[in-house]
């Protein structure tokens, strides 16, 4: 153990000398957190819509007002007729419109429903989806007031958001955000570390000495799990403090899953300084095997279910897909514990770790 804790000493006085590497450890997550939490918006304010009333009646008058009152949408241009609703697209000025045809008063007073036709933009498919869902939400909201004016209501629908109710984007990015950064930063530190000794020939140095391969592996791996440590709760702290991410469950079991998490992350840096050839391989690989990944096939921006039946399956074996189930579970909902997560996570470390060490060490004799 006096060994390991040497070597551990070592690898610690060549972080706190090497800045550009502590630089990139401290500042890299906090810059990230801030710059993603404030840049991932899933809300949609402001959404330009253009209108065109060819009714001219109140109810239609009445109509263009409540659209333009719920603050998500915003009547940018009145029309006149249908041909201006193309160029309008194309010239960008606005994201939908909606046209209220003739006889929608008639309609309004005497028939069972009003017809209302609304077209949207969808050379961006992501915004147009939400913009068709914004514009059916304000059109059922008015429906509704009309309906408990005339009485003709049978039910009264109400909805309440558990969790998240002012649907906040950064309650879901930061918490992600973590999973992103853990991931990204332990494994790149970790195999840069030792992918620069192997480069340099100090490894072989070190093993001149009466150290077994395992107690190098586990003295350099023992300062990282401090700077991981360090990391999540600098990154857990600026969440709470500049976006006012709230904390339903507890803190300790949040710092005990971090540790499980950045253990993944060191062994998956491991594995990849054990196999790569030089320093700039070892960098490369370790963004695209951590960062593409956590980001695109976590459910971290993009929801799982929306993923071909394959892709859902390689999700379902990356850590960072159940990671972001507890985080989020933990601070959003107040969950303590999670078996089947725990057990992937557990699982995918010691497999991870078995297979790093065994490559090291082949490496290193």
């Amino acid at each position: 153990m006096n060994r390991v804790l040497a070597i551990a000493r070592k690898e610690l006085a060549h972080i706190l000398r090497d800045r550009r590497s502590l630089a990139v450890a401290i500042l890299m997550p906090l810059a990230m957190v801030m710059l993603y939490g404030a840049a991932i918006d899933m809300e949609l304010r402001g959404l330009s819509v253009g209108l065109l009333d060819q009714d001219r009646s109140v109810a239609s008058r009445d109509f263009g007002r409540a659209l333009s009152s719920s603050g998500f949408v915003k009547v940018v241009e009145r029309l006149e007729d249908r041909e201006q609703v193309e160029p309008g697209f194309r010239q960008s000025r606005f994201l939908a419109a909606v046209v209220i045809p003739r006889g929608f008063a008639e309609d309004m007073a005497s028939g069972p429903e009003a017809r209302l036709q609304v077209l949207v933009d969808a050379s961006d498919a992501a915004t147009a989806a939400t913009a068709d869902n914004y514009l059916k939400a304000v059109v059922a909201l008015v429906a509704s007031r009309e309906a408990e004016l005339s009485s003709a209501a049978p039910f009264e629908l109400r909805t309440r958001v558990w969790f998240n109710p002012q649907l906040r984007s950064p309650d879901f990015v930061v918490p992600g955000l973590v999973a992103l950064i853990l991931m990204m930063i332990c494994a790149l530190l970790t195999s840069i570390a030792i992918a620069r000794e192997k480069e340099s020939g100090t490894l072989e140095q070190i093993l001149t000495t009466p150290v077994t391969p395992l107690q190098v592996i586990l003295g350099k791996v023992i300062p990282y799990v401090a700077l991981g440590a360090l990391d999540a709760a600098l990154i857990l702290l600026a969440g709470r403090l500049v976006f006012g991410v709230p904390m339903a469950g507890s803190w300790w079991v949040l710092a005990a899953y971090c540790l499980l998490f950045i253990f993944i992350a060191l062994a998956v840096g491991l594995l990849i300084s054990s196999r790569a050839g030089s320093l700039r391989v070892a960098m490369i690989a370790a963004i695209i095997v951590t960062m593409l990944p956590t980001m695109i096939l976590s459910g971290f921006v993009f929801p799982l279910s929306s993923m071909p039946w394959v892709l859902r399956l390689l999700c379902r074996i990356m850590p960072p897909t159940h990671f972001l189930v507890i985080i989020r579970g933990i601070m959003l909902k107040g969950r303590l514990w999670f078996p089947i997560e725990t057990t992937v996570l557990v699982a995918a470390g010691l497999l991870l770790m078995t297979a790093a060490v065994r490559s090291f060490r082949q490496d290193l004799e």
